[in-house]
């Protein structure tokens, strides 16, 4: 059996799709993608009573939980728990901010988990990606300064511990004072 190949609407197509339907029409699509798709559910309940504080203290306590679980014997320090609330984050539109508070809590997390647990090169690697996409983050929205003191403070704290890939981390610093940052 064939399987048929779909052709994507392009944007210009769907918003002449929606200006030639009527104000109930329109409502009724909304609230049918509303009820069939749970991303749509989300969005919508996100954009409409955001309770961005409430959302990153259950990402921080999940985050944490990953280093320094609760009922269970061992960590399991995935990185991928807290990267899948940064894509979620970004999706949603979430204040800069609290996103690069979330990204450095992140980073502070998972160093106090190594300062006392044998880690392979692999959690260095991972690391050190996500510190460059916090540094990335709060340049774009101009929050270096807010977070200068943390991310000094990440950085030696790798320094203080000998963490693998140092001379890549000190670039990323590097690259931030040559540009009257940090």
């Amino acid at each position: 059996m064939k399987s048929i190949q779909r052709i994507p609407m392009s944007k210009t197509a769907l918003k002449k799709y929606l200006a030639g339907l009527k104000k109930k029409d329109l409502e009724l699509q909304i609230l049918d993608l509303y009820g069939r798709f749970p991303v749509v559910k989300t969005y919508y309940d996100f954009v409409f009573n955001p309770k961005e504080e409430k959302i990153i203290q259950e990402a921080k306590r999940k985050v944490s939980n990953e280093y320094f679980p609760i009922r269970r014997k061992r960590a399991k320090a995935r990185r991928s728990v807290a990267q899948k609330y940064i894509k979620h984050f970004m999706t949603l539109g979430m204040d800069p901010f609290l996103l690069g508070e979330f990204m450095i809590f992140n980073l502070e997390t998972a160093q106090r988990y190594s300062k006392n647990q044998k880690v392979n090169e692999g959690f260095y690697k991972s690391m050190l990606r996500s510190y460059k996409e916090a540094i990335h983050h709060l340049v774009i929205h101009s929050l270096i300064k807010d977070f200068e003191e943390r991310i000094l403070q990440f950085y030696k704290g790798t320094e203080e511990q000998d963490w693998f890939f140092q001379e890549e981390f000190g670039q990323l610093l590097q690259v931030l004072e040559m540009n009257g940052q940090p």
